[in-house]
């Protein structure tokens, strides 16, 4: 079973699930993120709406057990990101 700790990042209009490019791999959804998302390269901020909802079930049904952690920033530093492209 797999344990993790992840970060949720909001601002005041939304909100980011950030998670790596390999856990995004192996649960098999890599090529699903929408243009909605951010990437730095190596971790993906999943936003809040349907990619984020994409990962933590991918998650749940691997039998991993996450612990989020909310960090609240009034101008997020993951919209200065590059989106995700396909």
């Amino acid at each position: 079973m797999k344990t993790q700790r992840l970060t949720f990042h909001t601002d005041p209009g939304h909100g980011w699930l950030e998670v790596t490019r390999a856990d995004l791999a192996e649960l098999g959804i890599l090529g699903l993120i929408s243009p909605y998302s951010y990437t730095d390269g190596p971790r993906f901020y999943l936003e809040e709406d349907c990619d984020a909802t994409l990962y933590l079930e991918g998650a749940k049904a691997a039998g991993w057990v996450l612990h989020l952690v909310d960090k609240y920033a009034e101008n997020s530093f993951v919209r200065e990101l590059p989106g995700v492209t396909a």
